[in-house]
């Protein structure tokens, strides 16, 4: 029996693959393609949902109000292409062979396709197979000029529905307008996306660590959602709120429509008093650090989250560092910190958790999965992908 849904449809799909099979030793390229797809399968992790193995491609799915906001979804993306890049480079530093399959891997590259529409799911062999004439229309979108037009390879290409439900102003500001037609669908405005300059960004990116010595409180728990689902929680505003005790939080100095490293959470408290809480990195999925402001004037602490996938849920630590400042006043904020920030955010982490409960009870949030995909349908994609190759 199927029924019908709408939410986001996502391809993974490896660039150069066919070229890349042709030139090189099919026995090792069986274990790189293999390598490959499993982080393919890994970045689309819960909330999205593995349809089929396509060969050199992954199509997933993530169901409308199942927690997967516009941000974090193009993160997930972009978190994606960073780390197949990281094991393309690492792959070619590591390898000693000199067959053509180990000296191409650098040949290899990614694109992704986005669609946002509706489709329905049938059960077939223990997944779910989408059907309807969106599902079509993103499978039409792998054939393309955008090659031949622009220049790139690794990309992420977006239909006017998908940028349409990201939601986020500003986000096509830096985006290439592109135009395909198909007998089938019609005519497409597209917008697209180089993911080159996002890998050199990440590549970049600072990472802040606060050390034990530099610790001022220190609290743990568990979230019962997936990381991604986790991340969203602990990055938009009317959540952080919670977790921080303020009556409300807001973000300003967005970047083309995203909150990123360099952008601020303002805090409203009672009696009209504001702090602010400013981004320093943000690592999608594993941390975010701010330097937050505090009643005591002139000083300020580095609050950081980290988290961590443990089996379905997620290991959220929350570190705040001592106090910056002057002298005086940054031991007075540690004395007051010590006594009062351990409890409220424990507070807060406690009343996060029993509204994350409550949502996953009343379907809001998506109900702690593994996301797994048995290594037979992986083995299977990569056999039938090279066989199409030998004919």
């Amino acid at each position: 029996m199927s029924s019908t849904k709408q939410g986001f449809l996502l391809i993974a799909d490896i660039t150069g693959y066919t070229r890349y099979l042709t030139s090189s030793e099919l026995e090792h390229a069986q274990g790189i393609l293999r390598s490959l797809m499993e982080l393919l399968i890994e970045g689309a992790r819960p909330p999205l949902v593995v349809s089929k193995l396509e060969g050199d491609a992954v199509f997933s799915y993530g169901l409308e109000g199942k927690a997967l906001g516009g941000q974090t979804f193009i993160e997930m993306i972009e978190d994606t292409y960073a780390a197949f890049r990281r094991a393309i480079d690492l792959m070619v530093l590591n390898t000693t062979c000199d067959c053509n399959a180990c000296a191409n891997i650098s040949s290899l590259d990614l694109k992704f396709f986005v669609h946002r529409g509706a489709f329905s799911l049938q059960d077939l062999d223990g997944r779910h197979e989408l059907l309807g004439p969106d599902v079509i229309t993103i499978h039409r979108l792998t054939k393309n000029s955008i090659t031949e037009t622009t220049g790139l390879r690794a990309y992420t290409l977006y239909t006017h529905a998908a940028i349409d439900a990201l939601g986020l102003n500003g986000f096509t500001d830096r985006l290439v307008s592109h135009r395909e037609e198909y007998e089938e669908v019609g005519p497409l405005d597209l917008w697209i996306q180089d993911m080159h300059p996002v890998w050199e960004q990440k590549a970049e990116e600072l990472r802040i660590e606060i050390s034990a010595d530099d610790t001022l409180v220190e609290i743990a728990g568990d979230l019962p959602v997936p990381v991604a689902v986790a991340w969203e929680i602990l990055t938009l505003p009317e959540y952080r709120a919670i977790f921080v005790h303020s009556e409300k939080q807001r973000t300003l100095n967005r970047k083309d429509g995203r909150i990123a490293s360099g952008s601020v959470y303002e805090c409203f408290h009672g009696n009209n008093r504001v702090t602010t809480q400013t981004i320093l990195d943000w690592h999608p999925f594993q941390q975010i650090t701010t330097e937050d402001t505090t009643p005591i004037a002139k000083t300020t602490v580095l609050i950081q989250f980290k988290l961590t996938p443990d089996g379905g849920g997620t290991r959220v630590l929350a570190r705040v560092g001592k106090a910056r400042g002057p002298l005086l006043r940054r031991v007075a904020c540690n004395l007051v910190g010590r006594r009062v920030l351990e409890s409220n955010l424990g507070r807060g982490l406690k009343t996060l958790q029993d509204l994350v409960a409550r949502q996953i009870e009343d379907g809001t949030l998506p109900a702690p999965t593994s996301g797994s995909i048995d290594s037979n349908r992986i083995d299977e994609a990569v056999s039938t992908s090279l066989e199409s190759t030998r004919d």
